[in-house]
C-alpha cells in the first residue's frame, strides 16, 4: 500500500507545483579578508605544500605547510602571518 504522503508529493511534482523558497540561516562566516595571499607567500618561502590556512580574529592567518624532508618524513610547520 502506498503512503498518502508519497502520492501527494508525486501528484504535486507532476502538476508543476513548486514549494515556496525557505530562507535558511547561512552557515558561512564572513571575514574582513582571506588568507590566500598569505598562504601563497608561505608556500613560496618554504617550498612546502599547503595543508591549511585559517583567518584569525586579530587579522592574521594561521598557515600550515608540509616541508619535504631528505628522504624522510616531511616536516609540518605552522606560522602566523598578517593577512
Amino acid at each position: 500500500m502506498s503512503s498518502p504522503l508519497i502520492i501527494a508529493t508525486l501528484a504535486a511534482g507532476l502538476s508543476g507545483f513548486s514549494p515556496p523558497a525557505v530562507d535558511l540561516p547561512s552557515m558561512v562566516v564572513t571575514v574582513d579578508g582571506d588568507c590566500s595571499a598569505a598562504a601563497a607567500q608561505v608556500v613560496a618561502d618554504t617550498g612546502g605544500e599547503l595543508l591549511s590556512a585559517q583567518p584569525t580574529s586579530d587579522g592574521k592567518c594561521v598557515v600550515t605547510v608540509l616541508i619535504p624532508g631528505n628522504g624522510g618524513r616531511p616536516k609540518k610547520v605552522t606560522v602566523r602571518v598578517p593577512m
